[in-house]
């Protein structure tokens, strides 16, 4: 009986459950809607229910639960308050969670960390020792790895790209800031800046895959979204490597899907700005697990902890 970990990752429209074994192959996957309730406990009920279905399609031995959320974090008592899911502040996911599955190592971290964590072991940065993941999705998020080990920092949210300012006087963001990353980059912000400059949308809740439709039409104000949130993600590249000193972007999320449209501005831009030499070489790709990154991730907090277990990941054992 092989030995497994039971993955969580919870976004702000999905959240998702597996078990993955330990060569990062994913056995078991199930993703349900992220609820949209005021009330906390109606948010985390069907996430109960993803992990119970979850456990009872596998075979193998449960030995850890790794989980990776939209943020921020609260490393110390191992609770979230995501952005994006505006009824959970600071609940108690890793506790809950742990109590689901007793007796076995529980960790969590950001979702943007467990992405570039699942990259880093088992994906498209596994040959390079210093990588910034992101998540372009409902939001964006970051992780960092440095050294081959991955760097949460002192408050487990450490590479969230998504909040560094890239406009002085730029729109706000959902975080109460201005200008960020996030607020100019994430789908839904594509979307709404899109439709407040002339966008017709063909429906009346539009997503980003309705823009992204647009944009490979010719549209343009979707081109234009998709320009501006290439030209912000890599001023948020550009400014993480001035600091970090990275040798790979490995970037996910669903947005990314898109990346016929978000790369060749994103990376133009990356050009443009980072001039300095020790810039200039940065390597941008996708993210080689998909949207099974972050689950990947997850589980490289409880398989493989020697690398993504350290100072900033929420631990219960």
């Amino acid at each position: 009986m092989s030995d497994l970990a039971l993955a969580v990752d919870v976004g702000g429209t999905k959240v998702a459950a597996a078990l993955v074994a330990a060569d990062g192959t994913v056995v078991e996957r199930r993703v349900r809607p992220t609820a949209v309730s005021p009330d906390p406990e109606a948010v985390w009920r069907p996430v109960t229910e993803l992990v119970a279905e979850v456990l009872a399609a596998g075979t193998g031995q449960v030995v850890g639960v790794g989980v990776g959320s939209a943020g921020p974090i609260h490393v110390p008592e191992g609770s979230i308050s995501p952005v994006n899911i505006p009824a959970w502040r600071r609940f108690p996911l890793l506790h809950r969670l742990a109590e689901l599955v007793p007796g076995v190592p529980a960790r969590l971290a950001g979702d943007g960390i467990c992405a570039a964590a699942g990259e880093h072991w088992r994906g498209a940065g596994q040959d390079v020792d210093d990588l910034l993941g992101i998540v372009v999705s409902t939001g964006v998020g970051g992780g960092l790895i440095q050294g081959g080990r991955l760097v949460a920092g002192p408050s487990g949210n450490a590479g969230h790209i998504g909040h560094v300012v890239v406009d002085l006087d730029g729109v706000p963001c959902p975080c109460g800031g201005r200008g960020c990353v996030e607020a100019m980059s994430s789908g839904p912000s594509m979307v709404a800046w899109a439709l407040r400059t002339g966008w017709q949308a063909p429906v009346p809740a539009p997503t980003g895959v309705d823009l992204a439709a647009a944009a490979r039409a010719g549209d343009p104000y979707a081109n234009e979204a998709f320009q501006r949130a290439g030209r912000a993600l890599a001023a948020g590249i550009v400014s993480t490597a001035a600091i970090c000193d990275l040798s790979r972007v490995v970037i996910g999320g669903g947005v990314s899907a898109a990346h016929d449209l978000l790369f060749p501005p994103l990376r133009a831009a990356i050009t443009e700005y980072g001039r300095l030499a020790f810039l200039q070489g940065i390597e941008v790709t996708t993210a080689s697990l998909g949207n099974s990154a972050g689950l990947v991730g997850a589980a490289a907090l409880v398989l493989a902890p020697e690398a993504y277990a350290g100072r900033g990941v929420a631990s219960l054992t």
